[in-house]
């Protein structure tokens, strides 16, 4: 099935709940308004939806292959990602010197989401050279910057994340890659990483691997780790490349999805030290790969968020297409198309509300994102950091995991066939399964959520939220429309259970951590489900303004009612959630481990 983009979802999103004219005030976005926004997102949606989205199929069924070291992608691949670069797309939310656009993330998070609903296994690779991009603008020398950025700016390199080892999963602190200083100011890196996305392919003419491993000496922990640029390919004082480096790719990896994506096992220093170059200050690496990680945090959960659409635009078309049953109300005597079924509305109702609350949630938090970093006024900067790193988790976390609900359903409105390859539905819920493990399980960002982002300023920044999310409440009730007033109804349950959890973490965390910490991924799902039904409420009331003008009817009544769905099915859940994190905690921890 072909895929459309849904711009005129996004463009909504993009004005009335980020406030893009408003970004378009802050100095160096000044061309960065609605109609700019509109005319990036119109191109993207023609690049992917006729160079993208044809190859997904064919990269499920012919998948990048190994043999003797070299990895060759999926026929159509090399040749897509030469018109990406082509096309500027790299380089979308990267700075004009190095090649970049400069857009703001508002803009660029919708091409995102985009181009993984085309082609997720193709866009991890320029998902993770935003990644290498943004850790070399913040901690990079200008002899780094100068020798790399502008290459991968471009798409004419590509770019990976190396932390993960054998022995290490998520416990950075067991890394064992070593890293040997070198006369000349290099370093020579020996070490074996696993899991390394695009970390050896044929679409590009270098690929510049950023490496944690620790020097000779350093502190044991995550307090001895740096970071190091080991491209495949030593670049020459002139920037043409020169030999081939000490880093090489022993297999790729046999997954579940993204089956076009090679996923390598690198080898650095096999034969006498890959060279690399440290990036910033030694000791310092986690920090600096905590700023690839963000980026690519966020980035997976617009995945989320993309193949949930994906699969929402296939079940729809299959249910519009499948004759089975009569319907229960009798309106039609013979057998009619399953989209008449209450059921497989719920399901399509719940994949819809479920995307476009994620999606607005996400939206949001790519403005606060330009506002924290390019706004004028520091305390402005200040503020929209703190929600932006609050949102981080939820954007990641949530997003993903109702992908796994909503990429499931798209497999049950198909029925039988969904369980059948060819139709396509199953790709999207095998492809989905990853999104809630890599760039940190879910359990992590939950972690991350209680600790840094709630416990560490005893709540202030989610309490920041709520306050807000209280004030939409009123706009709701000064409303009066039954769907609005349906709507307030649900958030305000949902918000004072929202409060009463922060409470909890923040009264818990030291006194009974794994109290708090059993509830951790629920908290999680409770506050995404929030913010995202927060975001819904809000389009409510500018769909309501629209519809009153006469702006898009057809449009704005799907926007009320996605908004009333989402609350009546989804929000719903939150004061459930609430009883098992502050009153379920002993029937988590209290089984006997033998007894498991």
């Amino acid at each position: 099935m072909s895929y459309t983009a849904p711009v005129k979802d996004m463009l909504f999103d993009i004005e009335h709940l980020a406030n893009i004219e408003q970004i378009a005030q802050i100095p160096g976005f000044e061309d960065a308004g609605l109609d700019t926004a509109a005319a990036v997102l119109e191109e993207c949606a023609k690049f992917n939806e006729g160079v993208l989205a044809p190859l997904n199929f064919e990269g499920d069924k012919n998948p990048s292959s190994f043999q003797s070291g070299v990895v060759t992608t999926t026929p159509g691949f090399k040749d897509a990602f030469r018109q990406y670069g082509e096309g500027g797309w790299q380089g979308l939310q990267h700075p004009a010197d190095f090649g970049g656009q400069g857009l703001p993330k508002t803009i660029g998070a919708a091409c995102i989401e985009m181009t993984n609903s085309a082609n997720m296994s193709f866009a991890l690779c320029p998902l993770l050279t935003d990644g290498a991009i943004e850790a070399l603008l913040t901690a990079g020398s200008d002899e780094l910057k100068a020798t790399y950025l502008e290459k991968l700016v471009t798409g004419e390199w590509t770019g990976t994340m190396n932390l993960t080892e054998p022995q290490a999963g998520s416990d950075l602190a067991l890394v064992r890659s070593r890293a040997e200083p070198q006369p000349d100011g290099s370093y020579k890196v020996f070490g074996t990483k696993i899991f390394i996305t695009y970390g050896e392919h044929d679409m590009a003419a270098n690929i510049v691997h950023l490496v944690l491993a620790r020097v000779q000496g350093a502190p044991e922990g995550v307090k001895g780790i740096s970071l190091f640029v080991v491209p495949k390919f030593l670049v020459n004082k002139d920037g043409s490349l020169g030999a081939r480096n000490d880093a090489h790719c022993v297999s790729i990896e046999h997954k579940l999805g993204i089956k076009a994506s090679p996923t390598a096992v690198l080898q650095f220093g096999d034969n006498g030290g890959a060279v690399g170059y440290l990036v910033g200050e030694e000791n310092r690496g986690l920090e600096y790969m905590f700023i690839m990680m963000n980026a690519a945090r966020y980035a997976v959960g617009m995945q989320g968020i993309a193949i949930a659409e994906r699969a929402y635009q296939k079940a729809v078309q299959y249910a519009k297409d499948r004759v089975q049953s009569r319907p229960v109300d009798g309106s039609i005597a013979a057998s009619a198309p399953i989209i008449h079924h209450p059921d497989v509305k719920r399901m399509l109702m719940t994949m819809r509300a479920y995307t476009e609350g994620c999606r607005a949630m996400a939206t949001v938090a790519a403005a606060a994102f330009d506002a924290a970093h390019h706004h004028p006024d520091a305390d402005t900067r200040k503020q929209n950091q703190a929600f932006y790193e609050f949102m981080v988790p939820l954007v990641k976390g949530y997003s993903t995991e109702m992908s796994q609900e909503v990429t499931s359903l798209g497999v049950q409105v198909h029925g039988g066939m969904g369980f059948i390859e060819e139709t396509g539905a199953a790709q999207y819920y095998r492809d989905a399964k990853i999104l809630t493990i890599y760039e940190g399980t879910t359990a992590i960002q939950a972690n991350d959520l209680v600790g840094r982002k709630t416990a560490r300023d005893g709540g202030q920044t989610a309490k920041g939220i709520a306050a807000q999310i209280e004030k939409t409440e009123a706009d709701l009730l000064a409303s009066g429309t039954p769907a609005a007033l349906a709507v307030a109804k649900r958030l305000t349950a949902a918000r004072k259970a929202l409060l009463d959890v922060i409470d909890f973490v923040v009264g818990g965390t030291k006194a009974q951590p794994n109290a708090v910490f059993a509830g951790s991924v629920p908290y999680l799902m409770l506050a995404g489900n929030v913010v995202a039904g927060w975001q819904l409420a809000r389009s409510l009331l500018v769909a309501q303004d629209l519809l009153q003008k006469g702006q898009d009817q057809a449009f704005m009544r799907a926007k009320i009612t996605t908004a009333q769905f989402y609350a009546d099915h989804i929000l719903v859940k939150a004061p459930g959630l609430r009883d098992s994190i502050v009153e379920g905690a002993a029937s988590v921890t209290e089984l006997a481990l033998d007894a498991f």
